[in-house]
């Protein structure tokens, strides 16, 4: 695991540490000292904590005056122990919304499992976000985290699945990726008003 990296290729158009309304804002980071851990497994040290044990983050990409941020995880998803989706809301999401940041693309390429608890902070997020034309995408989820996720019913706060699994993000540019799904999400819309 401590050579996966977060994503690089955009930082030519986007880097966290060097964003003034960004979470991690200043953050800097040693290449060669491996501390953050999932399990017994050291990853990069590229990947920022925001509070949770197992889940670790990185801001790819935010555009302000759209509205939308891709956020790259990786590591276990556990609300049932660690409730990391509140991590997640409090000290990233929530600070986003500060910026007008509504639209919300989460890369779960990396994610390896997912445990629920109850899903307050997936409909609180919603809630923030449908107000102003917002969405949150949870892009290239593994089966058995999606099986997880529905079992939950996070399908009717989080837009997963299908159609948006297979997608090679890496090939595109942020902004390409962003608008991709902008239409997908004007789609189902439209489809739902029929």
């Amino acid at each position: 695991m401590h050579d996966i990296e977060p994503y690089h290729k955009w930082r030519e158009h986007y880097t966290s540490s060097e964003d003034e309304r960004s979470p991690f804002y200043g953050r800097i980071y040693d290449e060669f000292k491996f501390t953050n851990k999932v399990y017994n497994y050291f990853i990069h040290p590229q990947w920022d904590e925001f509070g949770s044990p197992t889940l670790y983050a990185k801001i790819i990409y935010a555009d302000y005056h759209k509205g939308v941020a891709c956020i790259e995880l990786i590591g276990e998803w556990n609300d049932c122990i660690s409730n990391d989706i509140m991590f997640l809301k409090r000290e990233i999401i929530d600070d986003m919304m500060n910026h007008d940041v509504h639209k919300y693309v989460v890369l779960c390429d990396n994610v390896l499992n997912f445990h629920s608890s109850d899903d307050s902070y997936y409909e609180e997020w919603y809630d923030d976000v449908k107000d102003e034309n917002g969405w949150i995408v949870f892009l290239n989820t593994l089966e058995h985290v999606m099986a997880e996720m529905e079992s939950v019913r996070l399908q009717h706060y989080v837009n997963f699945g299908p159609q948006y699994n297979g997608i090679n993000w890496r090939k595109l540019k942020p902004s390409v990726i962003a608008d991709y799904i902008e239409d997908i999400q004007s789609n189902e819309i439209k489809q739902l008003s029929y």
